[in-house]
């Protein structure tokens, strides 16, 4: 059987572990999907590693579209930045942005990833609050799915796509960043230009892409782009 490669953010697996298996059966093809950051696996084309199709941040699609390394951009979804706890634990108040402030300072730990857009942006964003003097000596920065950590009381609060923390066993989803606080992530695909199945690559991101799945990915923390 044939196949493709397909180098996707950790932000998009569970649309992709859900919507794949379809185009499978439809091309008669296998789909390899490599899952890590967006920032990772930037680094790892840098090193030379390579595949058909593209699922990133707009942001990185678009750096490899400046490279010459991708065809084009086609958006996806729209992501958002959200906290976790422990499943059963007390659900902090994060409904405006000053109860937001209060609740990171009375954190007893907050992990957060270290490549991964929210990871950035929630570095970025405490910085910009005033709190990352506070904050920084009690943040637990790894990367992967971060409500682990949570989920195995090892941090009080998880910070990550909401998408992501959907991936973790053991936790509860407080809800998103407040609007004032969000950073919203547009997850896009795009297609190698090196690559040997280019057509069978576009075919899958225009599946990836189809309005047929916008309940999935609502499904999966995220809203259709």
């Amino acid at each position: 059987m044939s196949g493709i490669k397909i180098l996707s953010t950790i932000g998009m697996r569970t649309v992709l572990e859900e919507v794949t298996p379809a185009f499978e059966r439809a091309n008669g093809v296998a789909v390899m999907r490599v899952y890590d950051s967006s920032i990772a696996l930037m680094k790892r084309i840098d090193a030379g590693e390579t595949g058909d199709a593209a699922v990133f941040t707009a942001g990185a699609i678009d750096e490899l579209i400046a490279r010459g390394t991708i065809a084009a951009r086609t958006d996806l979804t729209r992501s958002f930045v959200g906290i976790a706890v422990r499943k059963g634990a007390p659900r902090p108040d994060i409904s405006t942005p000053e109860a937001f402030r209060k609740t990171m300072l009375a954190a007893r730990s907050i992990a957060r990833s270290e490549t991964g857009a929210s990871g950035l942006y929630f570095a970025s964003l405490i910085a910009r609050l005033g709190l990352a003097d506070a904050l920084n000596p009690k943040i637990i920065v790894q990367d992967g799915i971060v409500g682990r950590i949570a989920a195995r009381g090892e941090a009080e609060i998880a910070v990550q796509q909401i998408s992501e923390l959907m991936q973790a066993d053991g936790i509860d989803i407080v809800g998103p960043l407040p609007d004032e606080l969000q950073s919203i992530t547009v997850f896009s695909g795009g297609v190698f230009k090196g690559s040997s199945a280019a057509d069978l690559a576009k075919a899958y991101v225009a599946h990836l892409a189809s309005p047929e799945f916008a309940a999935v990915i609502r499904l999966k923390g995220m809203e259709p782009a």
